[in-house]
């Protein structure tokens, strides 16, 4: 049962539903009754310029599920790459997506998700190796249309001392939700997994992740913020496992989310399973609203009601931006919350 093969097969019986533990909050068995036909061919060289492309290499597209794409890095190449999965219409679609680091590669990959107001259904696979001592920078901006459905599942397996640091950002739609998996080998390797979701409107974003360490001295840093207003729904789950054994692991995990409304909700599921005995590990959670005293003295000073809320959001999420590595990356996220926070 997936979304990948209720696409393919043409059968909305096997999308997950609420009664699945892990798709609780994004049920899509419940909403989508029938799956839409296959999407219309899309020609990549007709869609014009992504977010990233004028900061990378290479740019690599796949419009609505096609062609598969293949990232490939000898050991000790360095490369900035575009990956942009586009959905144009109302059919359905399913993409697949390799990326492969040799050892002591450094690979920075600026991936998107682009949709127009089409009833789309989408969904793409990725998956991601890298080689001992290999390098990877994941940022990931979803951009989807208000109607669209996109699901993107990722498994991420690494060597020892490798380094993966992954930064997430989510508009919303329909049903939309990024799904982080990554076999944690410990010896040195360090993973940084951050995420902020920024909604409006009846947006639905739902940023999912698990890492399992199974070695020893692993370090994992998480940490993701929301902010939902209107109708708006952020769905957080963080997942960290440690196996028997893998002692030493140092992980930690925080998530913190503002509610600007009434109506807009947060669910949130950040757990810790640990099996090992000396190990330090931590997780945080917060769900509020904004803090009312700043509020208060940023309208002291003259500020307009909604540019003070918008400047007290920038501020809040401004952390996890802060953490991107990749300088043009930065500005781009920084360009994308403006215009969310402004909404």
């Amino acid at each position: 049962m997936s979304v990948a093969s209720a696409i393919r097969e043409r059968d909305a019986s096997q999308l997950p539903g609420k009664r699945d533990e892990n798709w609780r909050w994004t049920d899509l068995r419940g909403l989508i009754r029938e799956t839409p036909p296959a999407s219309a061919a899309v020609d990549p060289r007709d869609v014009g310029q992504g977010p990233f492309e004028h900061l990378a290499d290479q740019s690599l597209v796949v419009a609505n599920g096609g062609p598969d794409a293949r990232i490939s890095l000898g050991a000790g190449e360095a490369k900035t790459i575009a990956l942009r999965f586009l959905s144009r219409g109302s059919g359905s679609h399913t993409a697949r997506a390799e990326v492969e680091v040799a050892a002591g590669g450094r690979l920075t990959l600026l991936e998107s998700y682009e949709g127009d107001e089409g009833g789309y259904v989408a969904h793409a696979g990725i998956d991601v190796s890298l080689g001992e001592g290999a390098t990877l920078e994941r940022i990931v901006l979803a951009a989807d249309g208000a109607e669209g459905v996109c699901v993107s599942e990722t498994e991420v397996r690494f060597g020892e001392g490798a380094d993966f640091g992954q930064s997430v950002f989510l508009s919303g739609a329909r049903r939309q939700r990024i799904e982080t998996r990554l076999a944690h080998p410990g010896h040195g390797a360090k993973v940084r997994m951050d995420g902020v979701y920024l909604l409006a409107g009846k947006r639905h974003a739902d940023l999912t992740t698990v890492v399992t360490h199974a070695g020893t001295d692993g370090v994992t840093m998480q940490m993701a913020k929301g902010v939902v207003r209107d109708q708006a729904r952020g769905v957080f789950q963080g997942r960290i496992v440690v196996t028997e054994g893998a002692d030493r692991t140092d992980a930690r995990m925080e998530h913190h989310a503002l509610i600007l409304s009434d109506r807009a909700e947060v669910d949130a599921k950040p757990e810790l399973e640990i099996y090992a005995d000396d190990v330090s590990c931590s997780h945080g959670n917060t769900v509020g609203a904004l803090d009312e005293d700043a509020l208060f003295y940023a309208r002291q000073r003259g500020i307009p009601e909604a540019e003070a809320k918008a400047l007290l959001t920038e501020a809040f999420i401004g952390e996890v931006v802060d953490r991107i590595a990749h300088e043009g990356a930065r500005e781009v996220v920084r360009l994308w919350a403006a215009a969310g926070l402004m909404v």
